[in-house]
């Protein structure tokens, strides 16, 4: 069966037409809708994880919770009181029906989730410390969400209302059908006026399939207005490189991303904002933190935050994304501003255990504005 194109699904989409919103070409943010809406695509999956930095051969339980990407982002745009829309496939079980009702406790709206597949996707974290690093390990192979085909979700019920569209690497990464509805919701959310954002959140482990990253990621940006990423992303997908100077552990100079930001904003014209996140690895436990924005008015970078112990660093880049939507969202007219707050954001991201960024918008305006002290709270 042929794969449909990006193209002729933007064009069906756009013969719908099912949500009519004016545009603001700041960050291509919808400015008629008072309360925006965000929706975001990908897989829930169950979180396993060892206790106390163990080896998996080495623990006798593990400890379980709910996480992936667009869950993540879904979750943390939620905590910041933003509207949001959560779409995924999954089978009817106990498992999903617990992981959907913890997502509306966080309330994100659950209501377009589909219903399909036999299991759900699993992951196994290992958590470094000191000099070993953190491990994953993915079982999510036949998952629902790897088996979604076009069609499945119906697009024009999920976006209306929505004003943005937020999704990553890691659903096309999953199978050739993922991605063709990964397309086919890039298309509905374009043709409806959406601002588009991804995150490239490239996995070496996911992509199996024949398509090659670039290839898929390159059909998908084509579309977007907004894009996440970091140093191994660029690299990894489009062949962008950021030259070091000296050794790995270097500290970062984040001027030297700007040609690198660039190029990604040359070959996708449709880009508004780059935003690179860069992190700077003493160990499993201590990492330097950072991140550049590159938009029209300019090139942007952030504090440098010195994070140790780290408690746990997965759903960082993540934490990251949806601080800058909320930002975004907020109507904020100051890539540094947005580029601030992004940053303190996730930084607090590595001292909460499980992929969720639990933090408030009060938290991080505390860290943002220079109070990173730790002081207890009373």
């Amino acid at each position: 069966m042929c794969r449909p194109s990006l193209e002729g699904l933007r064009c069906a989409a756009l013969a719908e037409r099912a949500i009519s919103v004016a545009v603001d070409r700041l960050w291509g943010i919808g400015t008629t809708v008072a309360h925006p809406l965000v929706l975001t695509f990908g897989e829930l999956l169950v979180r396993l994880a060892t206790p106390d930095h163990q080896l998996l051969e080495q623990a006798s339980t593990l400890g379980v919770s709910f996480g992936g990407a667009e869950a993540n982002v879904a979750v943390s745009l939620a905590r910041f009181g933003v509207p949001v829309r959560y779409v995924t496939r999954v089978p009817d079980n106990s498992i999903t029906r617990a992981g959907r009702r913890l997502m509306e406790a966080f309330h994100v709206d659950t209501s377009h989730i589909v219903t399909g597949g036999d299991r759900v996707g699993l992951y196994f974290v290992e958590p470094g410390i000191a000099q070993r690093p953190s491990r994953v390990v993915y079982d999510r192979t036949g998952s629902g969400m790897a088996l979604i085909q076009t069609g499945d979700v119906s697009w024009k019920a999920a976006l209306e209302g929505c004003t943005w569209f937020h999704t990553s690497g890691i659903t096309p990464a999953l199978s050739e059908s993922a991605a063709a509805a990964t397309m086919e919701a890039v298309a509905a959310a374009q043709a409806g006026g959406l601002t588009v954002s991804i995150d490239l959140n490239y996995r070496a482990q996911l992509w199996q399939w024949s398509k090659t990253p670039g290839e898929i990621m390159a059909e998908l940006v084509s579309h977007a207005d907004i894009v996440f990423s970091n140093e191994e992303d660029m690299d990894k997908v489009f062949g962008i490189k950021v030259p070091r100077m000296g050794a790995q552990t270097e500290a970062l100079e984040p001027q030297r991303y700007a040609p690198a930001c660039a190029e990604l904003q040359h070959r996708f014209p449709n880009l508004r904002a780059v935003a690179v996140t860069l992190r700077e690895s003493v160990s499993a436990s201590e990492n330097y933190w950072s991140a550049v924005l590159a938009t029209a008015d300019g090139f942007h970078t952030s504090q440098r935050y010195r994070i140790a112990p780290i408690l746990d660093r997965v759903g960082a880049g993540d934490a990251f994304a949806a601080a800058a939507i909320r930002q975004m969202l907020s109507g904020s007219a100051n890539p540094q501003a947005i580029l601030d707050f992004a940053v303190a954001a996730s930084c607090l991201k590595h001292s909460i255990c499980g992929d969720f960024n639990l933090v408030d918008a009060d938290d991080v305006d505390q860290l943002a504005v220079g109070d990173g002290t730790g002081r207890i709270v009373r």
